[in-house]
C-alpha cells in the first residue's frame, strides 16, 4: 500500500473530484454531508471560517493498494481512519471515498485541518509521516508492499493468480539482481526458482529487442513487472554492477600491489629491519660476496 499526499487548495474540486468520479463510492462521511460533493464543500468551507489565517485546510492524501489486491470496504475504511488518526487529524471532518477507476484500488481521504474547536491541526512532515504510517498498516493488514521483497509480509491469497505470479517474479528479480553482472547470470538464477527468461528479437537478427519472464505458463514483459525491468533497464543496471566490480577488482590488485611494494622495502631496508631478515639477503652481504668474487678473479 503507498500513500501520496496530495495539494489541495479547495475544499469544493476536492470534494468534487473524489465524489464525482465514475466508480466512486463514498465509504464514510464524518461532519460533512456526503450525498451531494457541493454540500460536503460547504460544510469543509463553514468549519474552516472558524480560523480563517489557517490558509491550507484541506488536507487530500490517497491510499493506493496494489493491483489484484481487494480489501472490503469495512477494511478500508478502517485502515484509512487509522491513518488519520497516527498523523494526528483527529476531532474533525472527514470524508473517505472509495476509487475504481484504475487498475489499482485506491481510497481518497479528505480532512479539515481546523479541528471542530477551531484549532489547527499542523501540517509538519504530514508526508514522510503518512509513508512511514502506510508502511506500518501495510504489515498490520498483510498488504503487499509498494517496494517489499518479503513474501511474508504479503498476503498472496488476496491476490489473483495473475497478480501473485507478477509479484513472485518482481520479488525474484529485485532479489537476484543485486548479484548478477549479465543478463545469463540472472536467467540462470530466475530458472531455479522456475521462471523462465524469453527474448523478443529484431525481425530476421540475433538483435534483442524486449525481454518476458514466464512462470506457470503465464508470461509478463519485463516493464509490466516493474518499469525498471524492461530489457534497456535491466541492461543498464548490470552494466553500472560490472563498472563498480571491475573498479573493486582494480582497487583490490592496487592494494595487494602497494602492500607487496612496502614488504620487499622493509625485507631489503637493513636499518629499518634491523636485521631480522637473513644476513645473506643483507646489503653487507652481498658486498663482501662482491668483493670475495673480485678477488678470486685476481688471482
Amino acid at each position: 500500500m503507498i500513500s501520496k499526499p496530495v495539494p489541495a487548495n479547495s475544499f469544493y474540486h476536492t470534494c468534487r473530484y473524489i465524489s464525482n468520479k465514475p466508480g466512486a463510492e463514498l465509504l464514510v462521511a464524518e461532519g460533512v454531508r456526503g450525498h451531494d460533493y457541493k454540500l460536503m464543500a460547504e460544510d469543509f468551507q463553514t468549519q474552516q471560517q472558524l480560523k480563517p489565517d489557517k490558509k491550507k485546510a484541506c488536507f487530500h492524501s490517497i491510499l493506493s493498494f496494489y493491483p489484484g489486491e481487494r480489501p472490503s470496504d469495512e477494511t478500508m475504511k478502517e485502515i484509512a481512519m487509522k491513518y488519520l488518526k497516527e498523523l494526528g487529524i483527529v476531532n474533525t471532518q472527514y470524508a473517505i471515498s472509495k476509487h475504481t477507476d484504475k487498475a489499482h484500488l485506491h481510497v481518497h481521504i479528505v480532512a479539515n485541518m481546523v479541528n471542530n474547536e477551531g484549532k489547527a491541526i499542523s501540517d509538519s512532515w504530514i508526508g514522510l509521516k503518512g509513508k512511514k504510517i502506510a508502511q506500518r498498516l501495510t504489515q498490520e493488514y498483510k498488504l503487499v508492499p509498494a517496494l517489499g521483497k518479503n513474501l511474508r509480509l504479503t498476503n498472496m491469497e488476496a491476490l489473483s493468480n495473475l497478480e501473485a505470479n507478477k509479484y513472485k517474479i518482481y520479488i525474484a528479480i529485485s532479489e537476484n539482481l543485486p548479484h548478477c553482472q549479465t543478463m545469463e547470470e540472472l536467467e540462470k538464477c530466475l530458472l531455479k526458482q522456475g521462471i523462465q527468461t524469453l527474448y523478443k528479437y529484431k525481425s530476421h537478427t540475433q538483435e534483442k529487442q524486449g525481454v518476458s519472464f514466464k512462470v506457470d505458463n503465464i508470461s509478463f514483459k519485463g516493464s509490466q513487472v516493474d518499469r525498471k525491468f524492461s530489457l534497456s533497464g535491466l541492461e543498464k543496471i548490470l552494466a553500472l554492477q560490472q563498472r563498480q566490480v571491475q573498479k573493486q577488482g582494480k582497487e583490490f590488485y592496487q592494494d595487494i600491489g602497494n602492500r607487496l611494494e612496502k614488504t620487499m622495502d622493509m625485507l631489503l631496508n637493513v636499518e629499518q629491519t634491523q636485521g631480522q631478515i637473513p644476513y645473506e639477503l643483507t646489503e653487507k652481504a652481498l658486498h663482501q660476496k662482491k668483493k670475495k668474487r673480485s678477488q678470486q678473479l685476481s688471482r
